[in-house]
């Protein structure tokens, strides 16, 4: 019975996302408030990373990420949005943080965790695959060196319309 009711909730968690990021008040880095779902890829694969200035792992995820990420757009498509969790305390740290790593991601603000509730991230870094489709097909809500491997080839796997990622709630390591 707990098995079932587990993969009722997972199910029901997925289908949630079914059609890409839920609806939730979030900022650009120029504090514009926009709706997250308005945050698409037209049909490819679109990574979703939940960060924090304060998380070394989170930090290291996005540098080893961005080592990639111009081949990684070139042949796959992919947009990777970094959702950072910094409160309102620090989110004003977010933007001179972000142009001191010369990331070429959009970078976003959830400074009332609003996104972050409504996707279930406990703790960062927590990072998400969405395939063109807008389904979760990979997340990992950790990060060591040399694990952005497994999300580069989901990234491949998603946007050649493979079946061979993960069911949403898993990751490949």
């Amino acid at each position: 019975m707990r098995i079932f009711v587990t993969a009722m909730a997972l199910g029901l968690a997925t289908s949630a996302f079914a059609q890409g990021l839920p609806h939730a008040q979030i900022q650009t880095l120029e504090y514009k408030t926009i709706d997250a779902a308005s945050v698409t890829n037209d049909g490819k694969p679109m990574v979703v990373s939940f960060w924090a200035t304060w998380c070394k792992p989170c930090i290291s995820e996005l540098n080893a990420l961005n080592d990639y990420y111009e081949d990684l757009q070139k042949t796959t498509g992919v947009k990777v949005v970094a959702v950072s969790i910094d409160d309102a305390r620090t989110s004003a740290k977010v933007g001179p943080f972000v142009a001191g790593q010369e990331w070429e991601y959009t970078v976003l603000l959830d400074p009332n965790s609003v996104l972050r509730r409504a996707m279930g991230v406990n703790n960062v870094p927590h990072t998400f695959l969405l395939n063109g489709k807008g389904e979760i097909v990979y997340q990992a809500n950790k990060y060591v060196p040399g694990e952005e491997k497994h999300l580069m080839e989901a990234i491949r796997a998603a946007a050649a319309g493979s079946s061979e990622t993960a069911p949403a709630g898993t990751s490949n390591h």
